[in-house]
């Protein structure tokens, strides 16, 4: 987490904590030693070049969902190392380049296995599997909802549908803190398919688990190291959100301050278009500088021209001013790689802080800009 010695001078800046980063694969590289399993980092979480780099040696591979992802991934891993493959969108021109990047892909319906996998390659192929278990009351962040557009269902797999493929991968929650969803899932997965498990070669149990928010590992461990004995079977997983989140802080200062129907507006160097997420989802980023018992409240806005630009009230030990600092923490997922210059505000520097000593990584400028929307 972010600590105030370590804030740049300058503003809006992303903050990327190694030591955090370092504690997550060191948790990663425990639960891999445990259990047998291989690790995929989850490049959609956060998919910055730097980050790719230090993780690497701490895993086994990259997931990736797109062909830009995936050649981003091949820039990074080494010849031991695997690249997954799961998308609903697999065009047609993209699959010859999809088949030389990739060494797993799981088709997400019977028809795109049908298509693609008459394509000769040496990838290995899969499917994904929809084991129809809901255990998010949003249905906006539940793989399994009604009409899915995520796997194919396990209630309608057929014999012919394991012809050509070796494995299976399987997605059901999302920043879930709880490993009974996962127990349920492979339960049921076990009781529709065991007749066709053990000619499989693999199984991918997909991300959306906060493994570092999870007390005790030892149920999944013990899954792991049952299903691979019980079918001689390799074990992914591919955690994103679990390996960064914590990681990250997004830095910004007050530039403005008024009063707007009895309420203290704080306009802020940045906007919910660098956290899009808070006006997507309606999520409320945590403030290192807040209190929830303190004495002064004011609503953090964003300097773009939406109203919507809000990142939500706070309440704080003292009045807040002009040239505070506002520090965002636990923002490494989905914020970066969300972020857009909406109003032509730029994006935020990225800076690396490790043992106290603070890098900057990248910044971006006006030809950045200048270059995205250029004849």
């Amino acid at each position: 987490m972010v600590e105030k010695a370590h804030i740049p001078a300058t503003s809006p800046a992303f903050i990327i904590d190694k030591q955090a980063i370092q504690q997550a694969a060191d948790n990663l590289v425990y639960l891999r030693q445990q259990s047998g399993c291989r690790v995929l980092y989850s490049i959609k979480a956060l998919p910055f070049v730097p980050l790719l780099k230090w993780l690497q040696p701490y895993v086994d591979g990259f997931s990736v969902s797109s062909l830009f992802e995936a050649k981003l991934a091949h820039s990074i891993v080494n010849s031991a190392q695997s690249i997954h493959l799961a998308t609903p969108g697999i065009r047609q021109d993209e699959q010859i380049e999809l088949n030389e990047l990739c060494t797993h892909i799981s088709f997400n319906s019977r028809n795109q296995k049908n298509v693609f996998s008459k394509n000769r390659s040496d990838v290995s192929k899969g499917l994904r599997v929809n084991p129809k278990l809901s255990f998010s009351k949003d249905e906006r962040f539940d793989p399994c909802r009604l009409h899915s557009k995520l796997g194919l269902s396990i209630k309608d797999l057929i014999l012919n549908d394991f012809n050509e493929i070796e494995g299976l991968q399987v997605h059901t929650v999302f920043s879930q803190q709880d490993l009974n969803p996962l127990i349920k899932t492979l339960d049921s997965i076990e009781a529709y398919l065991a007749d066709f498990l053990p000619q499989l070669k693999w199984i991918n149990l997909g991300g959306g688990y906060l493994l570092q928010e999870i007390n005790d590992l030892k149920p999944l461990i013990e899954l792991i190291v049952r299903l691979r004995k019980k079918y001689q079977i390799e074990i992914y997983i591919e955690p994103g959100k679990d390996i960064v989140n914590k990681a990250v802080s997004l830095v910004t200062t007050v530039i403005d301050c008024f009063e707007s129907d009895g309420k203290v507006i704080a306009v802020l160097d940045s906007s919910i278009n660098h956290n899009p997420e808070v006006f997507e989802f309606q999520r409320v980023p945590e403030v290192l500088e807040a209190n929830e018992n303190g004495e002064f409240s004011a609503l953090l806005v964003g300097s773009t021209c939406l109203a919507g630009d809000i990142f939500g009230e706070y309440q704080f030990n003292q009045t807040v001013k002009v040239g505070d600092k506002i520090s965002f923490i636990n923002v490494g997922a989905y914020t970066l790689v969300k972020a857009n210059r909406f109003n032509g505000y730029n994006f935020p520097d990225i800076y690396s802080v490790d043992k106290g000593e603070l890098k900057c990584l990248k910044q971006y400028d006006f030809e950045n800009y200048r270059q995205q929307w250029d004849d």
